[in-house]
């Protein structure tokens, strides 16, 4: 990525601000507002729409590294700044492929609406292969009307294009009761093959809508929130548990059909390789900033156990622990990069969706393992809740919680070795 872009959307002053304010978020477990402004303003939220269409024409690898850069900054806000990003990248990667589908998801980008992922339902370990939420169709032409609990919505206060996924069902004329229907149970009773759509809710007007704001903005059906937000680290991104009621997609924001679990549409490696890489960055950028307080403590001089005063770095224990964690860090940093390269190279590959969740659950477990090591080497004052670190600490646990999980790469692995 060349220094000009970079500094254009990312400007060293933003982050120093966006790094002032995120501990008073993360404290008052409040959105990102101001930081989302800033970065509305320079454009950052369409750093992947191609220039020919207004944007920055940053790419996957580009986009990596100004993630990292932001997340070392205010995790928070690069968390969930990313969940809009990997939307505007899904539609740059099919576009770069011939793929026009979602061009206008590159249009809309550019024109200052906010994408949120929709996706994620609690005990829905298929997660993009398969859904518990319904669609029921409207008529030919007409669309569908969605029902059903998406969680970890990140950018709830804000979204105007909520991207999300559904089984169709034709015979459901309700909406989707608190405890939603068994849709696995019903398919034997229908004539049809199960299908999935995905597709786009629009909810338009921009401002920060409080929880009991939710439906305002949408053309039919309601939203809520049920239960409160209150995690233990990323929380300025809001990530609301969404209950959806009769919501719409119109046919023109349908994205796709599909069987569930089957992955033959690009559509699919588009969402998995984006949020894969994006998300796996977010966590990178962690890694960065933890290593970077780490390598600044270990330069302090401080009386060891003899009396006498000497570097940290010194200290062969020290030097062993933070050699070790620059390693596997610029390792795992190489394997996103090579990654994400692929991506914008369009190179073929086997092992895909393999690969993309190796690569998103190493990094994520290699950030941790930084942060734990800058702990010990900072010592007691990192211990403080209100320290830099106590706050990475507790954001970089997150990484635990995305899609694909370590048990569902473990799967992954053990279906290419009976494959072999």
């Amino acid at each position: 990525m060349t220094t000009e872009p970079l500094s254009r959307l990312l400007p060293d002053d933003l982050l120093d601000r966006c790094r002032a304010r995120a501990p008073r978020a993360d404290a008052a477990n409040e959105f990102f507002s101001e930081d989302l402004s800033e970065l509305q303003t320079t454009q950052y939220l369409a750093a992947a729409v191609p220039q020919s269409m207004g944007g920055s024409g940053l790419g996957l690898t580009a986009l990596v590294e100004a993630q990292r850069r932001l997340a070392a900054s205010a995790p928070a806000t690069a968390l969930g700044v990313n969940m809009h990003l990997v939307w505007v990248q899904v539609a740059r990667f099919l576009h770069e492929r011939g793929d026009a589908r979602l061009d206008w998801v590159l249009h809309d980008a550019v024109e200052g609406e906010i994408f949120a992922f929709g996706i994620s339902e609690a005990g829905n370990e298929a997660v993009l292969m398969d859904s518990r939420s319904i669609a029921v169709p409207l008529g030919a032409g007409e669309g569908f009307r969605v029902s059903g609990t998406k969680v970890f919505t990140t950018l709830s206060p804000v979204w105007t294009r909520l991207g999300v996924h559904a089984r169709i069902h034709c015979e459901l004329e309700g909406v989707a009761s608190e405890d939603e229907p068994d849709t696995h149970a019903s398919d034997s009773d229908s004539d049809s093959e199960p299908q999935l759509v995905f597709g786009f809710v629009r909810r338009e007007g921009v401002g920060t809508r409080a929880p009991a704001e939710a439906s305002r903005g949408l053309a039919e059906g309601e939203i809520s929130h049920p239960g409160t937000w209150n995690p233990l680290g990323m929380r300025a991104t809001q990530s609301y548990t969404t209950e959806l009621r009769g919501v719409r997609i119109a046919e023109a924001d349908v994205a796709a059909r599909m069987a569930p679990f089957d992955g033959t549409d690009p559509l699919i490696l588009a969402i998995f390789s984006a949020f894969s890489i994006l998300t796996a960055a977010v966590y990178a950028g962690i890694g960065d900033r933890a290593l970077e307080l780490a390598v600044s403590a270990a330069n302090e001089v401080a009386v060891g156990p003899d009396g006498q005063e000497a570097r940290r770095i010194d200290d062969p224990d020290i030097a062993a622990r933070l050699t070790t964690a620059v390693l596997e860090h610029r390792a795992s940093l190489d394997a996103l990069e090579l990654l994400a390269r692929d991506v914008d190279e369009a190179r073929a590959r086997d092992d895909w969706f393999l690969a993309l969740a190796a690569a998103r659950n190493r990094v994520t477990d290699e950030a941790r393992c930084a942060v734990e090591v800058a702990m010990r080497i900072v010592g007691a004052r990192a211990f403080d809740a209100d320290s830099e670190l106590a706050r990475l600490y507790r954001d970089v646990l997150a990484g635990l919680f995305h899609p694909s999980s370590s048990r569902a790469l473990a799967k992954t692995v053990r279906g290419f070795l009976r494959a072999e």
